[in-house]
């Protein structure tokens, strides 16, 4: 960094200004005025494109590029203020990416202003931020793109019209079959989602108030995997031979202890232990087969 005079936005500087290279040195680049800022990046881009990338002075004049144009930044990211999604903060952060992406891509020779031709950049990366993170499930992004043009249309008939436009009057408006306005329609219910803690006000009944739709969620029934578990073994009960259905009738469904199985069928308490065992065994491992 040295010392010198030089010329900042067409006016000599009569004071010594620090420079890099052959560029002022701006303390703050994003502190200059819109205005300011249009002069001087022409400067820089002239420098920018004789420097060699990955130089000391490439990276300040890229990176003061880029601070001073991010009021275009800011001003793109304004239209998008009331998408009802994306921290605004997220949204510059987002832009600031186009606008990257325009300094490294202008050139002079087109003949247009900076801001000209940066401007798509940034908004286009902005809107693609929202195409890929507002919606709430994934759609195809053949989908996503239709949701917009079945919006523009149906405000362009409504008010042409004076009422919703029907889906043919839509198919017809934007050259596309009935089916394929019925899909776009069906996908546009995935932009936004509810949040199940929000209060449900169709709820009735004396406690319908502040309840939200997660209190009327159903919850698994235990029952049912009982029932699953009965047709499972149904089939695995008819292949015993009737002693062994009999212990298990008289074990499980009358809830006889061993002993009394034991003497109902003149035999040991330890006869009765393993049978039951066995005969459990044959059943669980039935079961197991079933499930895989």
């Amino acid at each position: 960094m040295t010392r010198t005079t030089t010329m900042v936005t067409g006016q000599d500087v009569a004071a010594d200004v620090e420079t890099v290279g052959e560029l002022p040195w701006i303390e703050d680049a994003g502190k200059v005025a819109p205005k300011d800022a249009r002069a001087l990046s022409q400067l820089f881009f002239d420098r920018l494109q004789v420097l060699e990338e990955g130089t000391h002075e490439y990276q300040y004049a890229r990176n003061t590029l880029i601070e001073m144009n991010l009021s275009l930044v800011r001003f793109a990211a304004g239209r998008f203020r009331n998408r009802g999604s994306g921290d605004m903060e997220d949204i510059v952060q987002v832009g600031t990416i186009g606008l990257i992406k325009a300094i490294d891509r202008f050139d002079l020779s087109r003949e247009v202003g900076f801001a000209t031709f940066a401007v798509p950049y940034i908004v286009g990366e902005i809107k693609r931020f929202f195409r890929d993170t507002s919606w709430a499930v994934h759609v195809p992004r053949r989908l996503q793109e239709l949701r917009v043009d079945l919006a523009r249309a149906k405000e362009e008939l409504s008010l042409r019209l004076d009422r919703d436009p029907t889906v043919p009057e839509l198919a017809e408006h934007l050259g596309l079959s009935e089916e394929e306005i019925i899909e776009g329609l069906v996908a546009a219910n995935g932009y936004t989602a509810g949040s199940l803690d929000a209060p449900n006000d169709s709820a009735d009944g004396p406690d319908a108030n502040g309840r939200t739709f997660a209190d009327q969620l159903g919850a698994p029934d235990p029952a049912i995997e009982t029932v699953e578990d009965l047709h499972t073994l149904a089939p695995l009960l008819e292949q015993l031979d009737a002693r062994d259905r009999r212990i298990v009738e008289m074990r499980f469904g009358q809830e006889m202890t061993q002993a009394q199985i034991g003497a109902e069928l003149g035999v040991s308490q330890m006869q009765v232990s393993r049978l039951l065992t066995r005969v459990l065994k044959r059943l669980r491992s039935g079961m197991l087969v079933d499930e895989r």
